[in-house]
C-alpha cells in the first residue's frame, strides 16, 4: 500500500514538472522581439490589424497624395501607430506602385453615399485611379470602388441594403462568388440570407483588394525598410 501511494505520488509530480517545462516554453515562444519601428513582435502570433475602411491609390509619390488628400501638419510615424491611432488620414509607403491611406477621414458610404461618391471622384481626377474599400465584420457592410481619372469604372456598396451599384462585375469578383444585389434586389429575402450573403462579401474583400491592386495586411511583409508613413489632419 505504501509502495503504491510512493509511486503515485511520484507520478503526479513527473506530469506536473513536465506541465510546467511546457508551460515556459509556450511562455518563451511568444515573448516579444522589436519591429524596426520599435513595436513589439509576438512570433507565432498574427496581431496584425486591418482597418475597416481603405484606399489604394496608384501613386509613388506620398507627398501628392497628401496634398490632393488636403492632409496638414504632416508628421511621420510607424506603420503600426498609423494604422491604430486616432488619424484623420494616414498615407502608408509606396508598395508595388500603390499608396494604401487609412484613417477616420475617408467616408462612410454607409453613412452618405453621395460624399463617398464625391470624395472619390474628386481625388481620381487628381491622382488617376483610386481604389475605396470598406469591410465591417461586425455591421456586414462592404464596399468596394474603383475610379479612374474621375470616372466610376465599378462600384457596389452594401449597408443592410444595397446603396451603390454601379459598372459590370468584375473578373475578381466573379471568380471569388461575390453576391451583388440590385437596388431592392434583397428585400424580398430573409434578413438571415442577406446577413449570410454580407457577411461571405466581407470575408472576401481582402482577397478582391489583393487582386484590384494590394492587400494592405501584407505592407508590413513587403517594406524592406522600417514602415514609417505620414499622418496628417484634413484642412
Amino acid at each position: 500500500m505504501l509502495l503504491a501511494l510512493h509511486m503515485l505520488a511520484l507520478g503526479v509530480g513527473t506530469i506536473m514538472f513536465l506541465g510546467i517545462i511546457l508551460l515556459h516554453r509556450r511562455a518563451r515562444a511568444v515573448q516579444p522581439m522589436a519591429h524596426p519601428d520599435g513595436s513589439p513582435v509576438y512570433p507565432g502570433l498574427d496581431f496584425t490589424h486591418r482597418p475597416a475602411r481603405w484606399l489604394a491609390i496608384r501613386s509613388l509619390h506620398p507627398k501628392a497624395v497628401q496634398a490632393a488628400l488636403g492632409a496638414g501638419h504632416p508628421v511621420r510615424c510607424p506603420g503600426s501607430e498609423g494604422l491604430t491611432g486616432d488619424h484623420l488620414f494616414f498615407i502608408r509607403p509606396p508598395v508595388k506602385d500603390w499608396i494604401i491611406v487609412t484613417g477616420s477621414g475617408l467616408p462612410h458610404p454607409g453613412h452618405d453615399v453621395d460624399r463617398c461618391f464625391h470624395f472619390l471622384i474628386r481625388l481620381s481626377r487628381m491622382l488617376g485611379q483610386v481604389q475605396f474599400f470598406l469591410a465591417d465584420p461586425l455591421l456586414n457592410h462592404h464596399a468596394w470602388v474603383r475610379v479612374e481619372n474621375g470616372v466610376v469604372r465599378r462600384a457596389y456598396v452594401w449597408a443592410n441594403e444595397t446603396a451603390w451599384n454601379q459598372g459590370a462585375k468584375s473578373i475578381s469578383e466573379i471568380e471569388l462568388d461575390m453576391k451583388c444585389f440590385g437596388y431592392g434586389e434583397a428585400a424580398g429575402m430573409g434578413d438571415s440570407a442577406t446577413e449570410a450573403s454580407a457577411a461571405a462579401n466581407v470575408k472576401k474583400v481582402l482577397s478582391l483588394a489583393a487582386r484590384w491592386s494590394f492587400d494592405p495586411t501584407a505592407i508590413e511583409r513587403c517594406l524592406p525598410g522600417p514602415d514609417r508613413g505620414i499622418a496628417g489632419k484634413s484642412s
